[in-house]
């Protein structure tokens, strides 16, 4: 037996995670490995409800959800790589790197002040 709600409450969270998933996007001053991380959290409870991802959709995903600082890579990458064939460690290893230049600039001109 199953019980009759079982659909009605696998809907709903379905409808709340796509919802949480559609208006992801990266907080201030967080970082390239807390953004992924709370994104697979979304993205793998939606799998777990049958909802299925496209190999680009979360690489898609993770670049659109950076904020404006980030907008300069974000077009380096749409322009330079095929995104179709993207890997996420790929991406994830160019943003992260791109994160320790950033994070460097920003700690130097602190010091200059």
């Amino acid at each position: 037996l199953t019980h009759e709600g079982t659909e009605q409450v696998k809907n709903a969270k379905l409808a709340l995670l796509n919802r949480d998933h559609e208006l992801f996007k990266m907080q201030p001053n967080e970082s390239i490995k807390n953004l992924y991380n709370q994104l697979l959290d979304i993205t793998n409870a939606l799998l777990g409800l049958c909802k299925v991802f496209g190999k680009d959709e979360l690489v898609r995903k993770l670049l659109g959800c950076l904020n404006d600082e980030w907008e300069p890579k974000v077009t380096a990458i749409k322009k330079s790589k095929d995104l179709k064939a993207m890997e996420i460690e790929e991406l994830l290893g160019s943003l992260m790197t791109h994160e320790v230049k950033l994070n460097k600039k920003s700690n130097t001109q602190v010091g200059k002040k």
